[in-house]
């Protein structure tokens, strides 16, 4: 079944699920989705701030529909607000279902927080553009 959503944000990463990423009842593990999820958004905070990143929260995070074994898994976000050391980002999980070609459906969602460090993970500002 198709959402007659489309994707919000950027495609920030896209995978394949595999066997190897399953749980015992065969659907895959919610900490790999998770993972994906994370891996995705720190590529969009880590180019928002121009800096290193690190993880410092997920919030709301909803498991919608399962994810099957050769589903093609796509992360969509966008940053929601910078702050001075901080980014808020929502991360969507679509996937096109294996042998169903062409629908995509929502089935995860949550939101990422991410603060710019120094080499010595220190906070820093976030670099804004024209600043």
């Amino acid at each position: 079944m198709s959402s007659p959503e489309k994707p919000k944000g950027e495609l920030v990463i896209r995978t394949i699920a595999m066997p190897a990423d399953t749980n015992p009842n065969g659907d895959v593990f919610g900490g790999w989705l998770m993972s994906q999820m994370d891996l995705g958004s720190t590529i969009l905070a880590s180019k928002t701030a121009k800096a290193r990143v690190v993880t410092v929260a997920m919030e709301g995070l909803s498991f919608l529909q399962s994810v099957g074994v050769g589903d093609t898994v796509a992360c969509y976000a966008w940053v929601e607000k910078i702050g001075r050391t901080s980014m808020t980002i929502p991360v969507e999980v679509w996937v096109e279902r294996f042998r169903e070609h062409g629908i995509q459906v929502l089935v995860t969602r949550g939101v990422f927080i991410y603060v710019a460090v120094d080499e010595a993970g220190r906070p820093i500002p976030v670099q804004r553009d024209g600043a």
